[in-house]
């Protein structure tokens, strides 16, 4: 099947959120404030790919009607 705009999407925000995980994994954030916008930057992009994923959904069962 070939790729969506949601596809694509998702790749780029999932890449995303892998940088920030990998960094507060290994310490980069050097005190409280900055690890803590790191994980929220961590839930941001997690929101942000399961709104994509319903939006996909929603844009598929449509397609199928």
């Amino acid at each position: 099947m070939a790729k969506t705009v949601f596809d694509v999407l998702d790749e780029k925000i999932a890449e995303l959120q892998t940088a920030q995980e990998q960094m507060v994994y290994q310490g980069v954030p050097k005190d409280f404030p900055a690890y803590r916008e790191a994980v929220g930057a961590i839930r941001g992009l997690a929101l942000a790919r399961r709104e994509i994923a319903d939006l996909s959904q929603n844009f598929r069962e449509s397609d199928d009607d």
